[in-house]
């Protein structure tokens, strides 16, 4: 119980200082001030003073905040706080990448995450073993077993299943001449795949070709160097980010249900059930909370990161900022939206928990 509770409130400070390190980073690289960096909200517990900057840990740790001098037009600029040293006085685009650092950084710890991962573990890959074989399917009318290895499809060789995967999937009704390794022995079938309607990982229907087998679990580890890594963290990096900005568009568009969303509560459980199942779970599920944290503050909502781009380059665009009242109503229906889809969240994941 208690590492499952220090490994949420591990994760949870991670994401959270990462995010706020990239608009401290950006804000003291473009000389603006930042009177405090805290890493939760409300009382503080603890907290020293560098540089002009007062670093706190506060009570509340499901957030944190980088205060800015001069953020709002109408606050109080911080003490000895120069002109050029003033946020709101910035021209906007200067005020853009400081916000947009906050979702970047976290793309910036997915990556880093994956990068290691790749590094020290290598890449798995699934072998191309049959495990199962449906019934009626075309794999068991042409005689395929489990256990069989295929070696290569039309000639071309097959390495990993991902590559027997695809050229299935792209054969449409094509017949397929199948290598396999059976018993120490090499063997060829004819097998025709079978076009079927089946669902996404988003849970659309899609017609594609099928012979009817199931892989067998088998994996391998493919080492890799530090630069091999780096471009692997790339991809895999890109990869959620864009499976999870589809997801996203889909659950505006009903396609994927809105009981799926899940909040706090649901985080904290998977994060307590990959810490139980090890050290890598662990940090490949805090890299796709990261990248769904960033896409999530990029959306254009007032308060996000997003809604603070938005109004900022409507500013650059008009060469003037929207009035007060507009933003001031904006706001408004920004934390009407949270606290909504917040409620939500949490509703979801009590109805599943007891469910």
């Amino acid at each position: 119980m208690i590492e499952s509770v220090l490994a949420v409130v591990l994760v949870l400070g991670l994401l959270i200082f990462f995010h706020e390190l990239g608009h401290f980073l950006v804000a003291r690289l473009m000389r603006i001030g930042v009177p405090v960096f805290s890493l939760g909200f409300g009382p503080k517990i603890f907290s020293f003073l560098y540089k002009g900057t007062e670093y706190r840990l506060s009570a509340v740790p499901l957030g944190g905040y980088v205060k800015l001098s001069g953020e709002n037009p109408d606050d109080e600029p911080a003490s000895g706080a120069r002109p050029e040293e003033i946020f709101s006085l910035r021209p906007p685009w200067q005020r853009i990448l400081v916000v947009a650092a906050g979702p970047i950084f976290n793309f910036f710890l997915a990556f880093f995450i994956y990068w290691g991962l790749f590094w020290f573990h290598g890449q798995q890959e699934l072998l191309p073993v049959v495990g199962q074989v449906m019934e009626s399917s075309p794999a068991q009318t042409a005689g395929l077993h489990s256990g069989d290895r295929v070696l290569a499809i039309d000639g071309r060789e097959i390495s990993f299943w991902s590559e027997l995967s695809e050229v299935v999937q792209q054969s449409g009704e094509r017949a397929l001449v199948l290598t396999v390794l059976r018993d120490q022995q090499q063997v060829e079938i004819t097998a025709q795949p079978r076009v079927e309607t089946r669902q996404n990982i988003f849970g659309e229907d899609i017609q594609v070709a099928m012979l009817g087998i199931t892989a067998s679990g088998d994996a391998q580890s493919i080492p890799m160097g530090p630069g091999t890594a780096m471009i692997a963290g790339i991809e895999q990096t890109w990869t959620i980010i864009s499976l999870t900005g589809q997801a996203i568009i889909k659950l505006i568009e009903r396609i994927i249900p809105l009981d799926t969303i899940g909040g706090p509560i649901l985080i904290a459980q998977l994060v307590s059930e990959q810490a139980a199942v090890g050290l890598t779970s662990l940090l490949t599920l805090t890299a796709l909370i990261s990248i769904n944290l960033g896409l999530l503050n990029l959306l254009p909502v007032p308060v996000l990161d997003g809604g603070h781009i938005l109004l900022y380059t409507l500013e650059a665009i008009r060469g003037k900022p929207l009035s007060p009242r507009i933003q001031e109503i904006a706001y408004k229906i920004g934390i009407a939206f949270l606290v909504t889809l917040l409620t939500f969240a949490i509703y979801n994941d009590i109805h599943r928990f007891f469910k």
